[in-house]
């Protein structure tokens, strides 16, 4: 038998139960999709009591493994690191339905998306990509969403009809990601810029100047807002950040260039990672972590471990 003409009543799987894995169920299951299953990699170990809890909590089937999910999904979306991209693609094709779709929404180089499409389409699946144009807690489901490939077309009503918000970038792989990876040089890179800015502006005592200086250069960011936002996403998230923005420095040096910006701002990233993991912003996790409100606490706090660490 095959998939269902209408995508609410398809067996959707979820590679990948982190923020947005379960942000896409909770969002799917409000829709009326009756069959949401999902894997981690986090799944069977210590670390997957909140998953598993959420699971239940919304109705998702949790799988034990990628073959057994790639089996039963009729649309399977792949959200994990950056660098698990082609290990999804790997670890998913030796079981895949034949006919059914695979949307790759990781932030992965053109090239690692072709490579993951191979493996994909030699197991008679139809390969998506997918490239996440903006953060996806303030959108959820409804994320700006690019998609490429020669079945991208096809794919696009059909995930709208499930509420996503996708358009087809191009029906060449490739040119999604290629967007999202050059965007994200900028973005990334401005998270990772503010960070340092600030932080050294505060260990001089000269932030105030440097932030007023900067309303009059860009009158239309509200900076003070925008930097407690960009320090604590990336307290929160600088590991998959630091991972994403590798491969942004990789498809910088397939066009030919070497990535000095993203390479800085993949190590700023990974620094910050590093002090979330020691807790020197709390404890991950509870309600207060990465929730200060106020960048020049955080900014603080970096200080410090900075001086300790000498």
């Amino acid at each position: 038998m095959g998939m269902p003409a209408n995508p609410l009543q398809w067996s959707i799987g979820l590679v990948g139960y982190g923020e947005v894995g379960r942000i896409l169920a909770e969002d799917l299951r409000a829709r009326g999709v009756a069959n949401v299953l999902a894997y981690d990699i986090k799944f069977g170990t210590d670390d997957d009591a909140p998953l598993l809890a959420h699971a239940a909590q919304h109705g998702v089937r949790p799988m034990t493994g990628h073959a057994f999910l790639a089996k039963a999904a009729d649309l399977l979306i792949s959200a994990v690191t950056a660098d698990q991209t082609l290990a999804v693609a790997v670890a998913s094709a030796p079981t895949f339905a034949p006919g059914a779709w695979f949307l790759d929404v990781n932030s992965a180089s053109p090239n690692a998306k072709i490579e993951a499409a191979s493996l994909i389409e030699a197991a008679g699946g139809r390969y998506v990509e997918g490239a996440v144009m903006t953060s996806v807690p303030p959108h959820r489901m409804r994320v700006p969403l690019l998609l490429g490939g020669p079945a991208a077309a096809e794919l696009v009503p059909l995930l709208n009809d499930l509420g996503f918000a996708a358009t087809v970038a191009s029906d060449n792989l490739g040119v999604a990601s290629a967007t999202k990876m050059c965007r994200s040089v900028m973005i990334k890179g401005l998270e990772a810029m503010v960070i340092e800015s600030f932080t050294a502006a505060r260990a001089y005592g000269v932030e105030d100047a440097v932030v007023a200086s900067l309303y009059e250069t860009f009158p239309g960011i509200d900076w003070e807002k925008q930097a407690s936002y960009f320090f604590q996403r990336v307290i929160e998230h600088g590991r998959r950040r630091s991972e994403e923005v590798r491969e942004v420095a990789q498809t910088v040096r397939e066009a030919g260039l070497t990535p000095w910006s993203a390479q800085g701002t993949a190590e700023r990233q990974a620094w910050v990672a590093d002090l979330a993991d020691a807790g020197v912003f709390g404890t991950r996790g509870s309600s207060e972590f990465a929730r200060g409100g106020d960048w020049r606490i955080e900014a603080d706090r970096m200080l410090a471990a900075a001086k300790a660490k000498d």
